[in-house]
């Protein structure tokens, strides 16, 4: 099996196709299969990279969640990139993903080539940031005395997710059986270590002013909290396309395959023709 070495931890990687590369970050609830049928679709053009986080088999599990952080998942596309030789990629990430793929185009400017975010904004509403962690705290404690079955079944009608139920119930038995085969300890200790810790994108308005990476912010409409995430993005960053998905939940990339790999191919044409250019307003 192919991994890739990242501070104390194996990422576990699959590649396919030949061109362009693009790397895809998965969410907090799904893995390196979530972005099956985007390899599919851009690997007829480009060299798709997805990996397995840290926490996530057949990736290493790290035992204590100082291991994990938010710079430490950035760090990891950065070393997922370095092991497989590659100096520019374009990033999709979805969610948790998203969060760590605009860390990279903050930190690793050089190696990003553009910057795609889904679902991008949880626990960053400064209104609820206490109430997020409190939940994040009491979720992390679930991880490890309950089964995932069991978690697994609060994710049937949260309101950011239920769409992907209704639309695709395929989809959504298939992303329920991937999540239970995941590790409680590793969900635990992601929780704790990046997601209870990582900044509010309402934070990063400074270093947003400043990108200059082709960034496309993609979320649902019934994504609350990505949704009001992705329009400060896009008021603050010069460098921001953002793409509202009506009825839509947290997921895009599964709920509306058929338009996110639309919209997607026409941002990264822009980008690899060089057509793409930032707003000239922003100040």
């Amino acid at each position: 099996m192919p991994y890739a070495p990242s501070k104390n931890a194996r990422l576990y990687y699959e590649e396919t196709g030949k061109g362009t590369p693009i790397v895809f970050v998965h969410e907090f609830s799904g893995d390196l299969r979530s972005w099956e049928d985007q390899v599919r679709h851009f690997s007829r053009h480009h060299r798709c990279i997805a990996f397995n986080a840290r926490g996530y088999p057949p990736s290493d599990v790290p035992k204590s969640w100082t291991k994990y952080s938010q710079t430490i998942a950035t760090d990891d596309i950065a070393a997922v990139m370095r092991h497989l030789g590659l100096r520019r990629a374009n990033i999709i990430g979805c969610s948790m993903g998203a969060a760590a793929t605009l860390h990279f185009g903050l930190r690793y400017p050089r190696m990003a080539q553009s910057l795609t975010l889904i679902g991008a904004g949880s626990g960053s509403d400064p209104q609820k940031r206490k109430q997020f962690l409190r939940d994040t705290a009491t979720r992390a404690r679930e991880f490890e005395t309950l089964a995932l079955q069991d978690i697994a079944k609060t994710y049937r009608n949260a309101p950011n997710r239920v769409q992907l139920l209704h639309k695709d119930p395929r989809a959504w038995r298939e992303f329920r059986v991937r999540f239970c085969e995941h590790s409680g300890a590793g969900h635990a200790n992601t929780l704790r270590g990046i997601q209870a810790r990582r900044p509010s994108i309402y934070s990063l308005e400074r270093s947003l002013r400043r990108l200059k990476v082709p960034l496309h912010v993609v979320v649902g409409d019934e994504d609350e909290n990505a949704l009001d995430a992705g329009v400060f993005i896009k008021r603050c960053c010069a460098a921001a396309r953002l793409s509202v998905v009506p009825a839509t939940g947290h997921v895009v990339n599964l709920e509306e395959a058929a338009h996110f790999h639309r919209i997607t191919d026409e941002f990264l044409a822009q980008v690899e023709s060089r057509r793409w250019r930032p707003q000239i307003t922003k100040k």
